[in-house]
């Protein structure tokens, strides 16, 4: 039996969002899964709300558009606003608690909500640099769609030649996979 599994990411213009499903979308090919990644950009480039569809599947997927997705991921209040339509009943939606955001805000029909601290982690912890990678670790921790190893074997090829200049990036990149998976198994 296939198991679609389909992913919502959206943030503003410059945080990521699409580096990170381009990363997923990679690991997943990597490991024999059929994959489909389409990003949508907001009318400005950057500063705009930007989202990423992924969908990645044991087999063919039929439709490159869905209706809800089964992890829907928001890092700023017009995210939030933006991804509310591709939220239902089976859906996980995550989003980073540094936002200013009232529970009235949430989506009210979600099967689990997610609250992590990326933004305070990525700041105290690690690096501002690598936000984006702790909420693909989130991602990857919540769904289980690729494997940790495989994560990281798609952020090495993304970004080897930077971690070739900077050899300590590896280990950061790394540890915010790690510590993304953390937060939504400790959130859950």
């Amino acid at each position: 039996m296939s198991t679609t599994i389909k992913i919502a990411m959206a943030g503003e213009g410059g945080q990521g969002v699409q580096s990170v499903a381009e990363i997923i979308a990679a690991a997943a090919n990597e490991e024999g899964k059929e994959c489909l990644y389409i990003p949508n950009f907001g009318v400005e480039q950057r500063g705009g709300v930007s989202i990423a569809f992924v969908q990645i599947s044991s087999e063919a997927i039929g439709a490159p558009k869905f209706n809800t997705g089964d992890i829907v991921v928001a890092l700023s209040e017009r995210a939030i606003a933006r991804t509310l339509q591709y939220v239902g009943p089976k859906t996980t939606f995550v989003y980073d608690t540094s936002l200013d955001v009232s529970a009235e805000d949430l989506p009210k029909n979600a099967k689990k909500i997610l609250g992590i601290p990326a933004v305070e982690i990525s700041k105290n912890e690690l690096s501002p640099r690598v936000f984006n990678i702790i909420i693909m670790g989130a991602v990857v921790g919540a769904t289980g769609v690729i494997s940790v190893e495989g994560a990281k074997r798609a952020i090495e090829k993304q970004l080897g030649a930077k971690f070739e200049k900077q050899p300590k990036l590896r280990e950061l990149n790394f540890n915010a996979i790690d510590r993304g998976i953390d937060l939504v198994t400790q959130a859950g």
